[in-house]
């Protein structure tokens, strides 16, 4: 028969020295890594008056029953313990204490260190209050009617009533000039930019009409006399001597109105220098 082990007397069996409740199965494993309640707070970031409750599984000094298991859960992890099976002690141990009895979450977080800090909700919550204001101020200007002075203010300035007698300017008529030619030609018309606008032989009878934002074009053909120019509707002076080249001579309407103007005083000059000419002399008293 085989001796059993002597037991000295108020010596505790090994049994009955291995933690049994949560608590105290994390405190052993962070007295057996050598580390304080302060390492574990500074790896959990768990303040270190929870840790301690978890620690005696003093459960109703902490906040609620999610946070109760989430902190074992943080806990677990640092000091290396199945953090799966400490949750669920602390759950048991949880619902079977007066917290349990008494205070019920129905949601639990993944990990109460990533819960945001009190600093940070009060900030949210004064940027929801922020924008909740200016939407009801905003809201307030939108629908509130204008006063008589905001509307007088964005009415647009009416004319100053115009003397009568005196009638408003007329508004300048575009002027179109047209090319016809009365017989083949050829002829090249250009822009201020070196554009072509027309390029090549007009036969008899075509027409080109100008386009009505060509800036400054001038004309190039060898044919001046080929060509029937109006402006508006209205003939114009020729563009030059017949079978003379003519080159960079400007064919807009104000140009061509221009040298119109300018061809008419320059006919009329010689006619008011004609002298009159003089009376015959009397014969026998008889003019």
């Amino acid at each position: 028969m085989a001796e059993e082990p002597e037991v000295e007397p108020g010596a505790t069996p090994v049994e009955e020295t291995q933690p049994s409740t949560p608590g105290a199965k994390l405190r052993a494993a962070r007295e057996a890594q050598g580390l304080s309640l302060q390492d574990v707070a500074t790896r959990t970031r768990i303040a270190q008056r929870q840790l301690e409750a978890v620690e005696r599984d003093d459960y109703g000094a902490l906040p609620g029953i999610p946070y109760a298991v989430g902190f074992a859960r943080a806990y677990a992890r640092a000091v290396d313990l199945d953090e799966v099976v400490i949750a669920a002690e602390v759950r048991e141990a949880v619902h079977g204490s007066d917290l349990g009895a008494n205070r019920y979450e129905a949601f639990e977080p993944a990990d109460p260190a990533r819960v945001p800090s009190r600093t940070l909700a009060w900030t949210l919550a004064a940027i929801v209050l922020l924008l909740v204001g200016g939407y009801i101020i905003w809201r307030t200007q939108l629908f509130t009617p204008p006063t008589s002075e905001e509307i007088a203010a964005q009415a647009p300035a009416r004319p100053a009533a115009r003397p009568a007698g005196v009638t408003a300017p007329a508004a300048p008529v575009p002027q179109t000039v047209v090319f016809t030619a009365v017989d083949d030609v050829w002829l090249r018309i250009v822009d201020e930019a070196g554009e072509r606008l027309k390029d090549g032989t007009m036969k008899k009878g075509e027409r080109f009409t100008l386009p009505a934002g060509a800036r400054n074009p001038t004309i190039l053909t060898g044919r001046p006399q080929a060509l029937s120019v109006t402006v508006g509707g209205k003939p114009v002076a020729p563009l030059g001597e017949a079978d003379r080249t003519i080159a960079d001579v400007p064919v807009s309407a104000e140009a061509l109105l221009a040298r119109g103007a300018a061809a008419a005083g320059a006919q009329a000059a010689p006619a008011a220098g004609q002298a009159t000419p003089a009376s015959p002399p009397a014969i026998d008293g008889v003019r």
